[in-house]
C-alpha cells in the first residue's frame, strides 16, 4: 500500500473512487475534495491510495489550520478531513493504513495530536475511528462529533 500525490496521471482515478451508496450521505465526493484542496491549498493534503497500481481510496488530511468558529490562532489543528475507501474495498485495512500515513505526516511537522469528525449515526464511522484510538473531545463541528488522537 502507498499514498501518491493526485496528478494529471491519476486524477480521472481519484475521483472514481466512490463508497457504498449507503455511505453517501457521509462523505464528500473525491471531487468535491480536490475542489476544496485547490481553493484551502495551505492546509489541504490530498492522497490517493493505492495498492499495488489499484486505486483503492482517497484520503486528505489537513495540517495546521486554525480551529474553532473565528479561526483562532491559538488553537491550531491537523488531522483527517475526508477518507473514501472504494465501496469494494473496504474491510481490507486500508482506512486504517491511510489514517496512520496522515498521523505519521503530521508527527513528521512536529505535530502531537490528530483530529478528525464524524457522523454520530448508525452505520457511520465512529467504530473504526474509536478503534484506532481517537477519544470524543466533547466538541461539535456542526453535527459533527470532534474526536481526537494523541500521537
Amino acid at each position: 500500500m502507498r499514498l501518491e500525490r493526485i496528478t494529471p496521471g491519476n486524477l480521472e482515478a481519484a475521483i472514481a473512487i466512490s463508497v457504498r451508496s449507503d455511505q453517501e450521505d457521509l462523505v464528500e465526493p473525491v471531487v468535491k475534495s480536490l475542489a476544496e484542496a485547490y481553493v484551502h491549498s495551505e492546509y489541504a493534503w490530498p492522497r490517493l491510495i493505492l495498492d499495488g497500481e489499484q486505486p483503492v481510496g482517497f484520503v486528505m488530511g489537513f495540517l495546521d489550520i486554525p480551529w474553532g468558529p473565528d479561526d483562532d490562532t491559538d488553537d491550531i489543528r491537523s488531522g483527517i478531513w475526508r477518507l473514501n475507501i472504494a465501496a469494494d474495498a473496504q474491510g481490507k485495512g486500508y482506512g486504517r493504513y491511510a489514517v496512520e500515513a496522515v498521523c505519521d505526516e503530521i508527527r513528521a511537522r512536529g505535530g502531537k495530536r490528530a483530529y478528525v469528525t464524524w457522523e454520530p449515526r448508525p452505520g457511520g464511522p465512529e467504530e473504526f475511528y474509536l478503534k484506532l484510538g481517537f477519544q470524543p473531545t466533547g466538541e461539535r463541528s456542526g453535527d459533527q462529533t470532534v474526536g481526537v488522537l494523541e500521537l
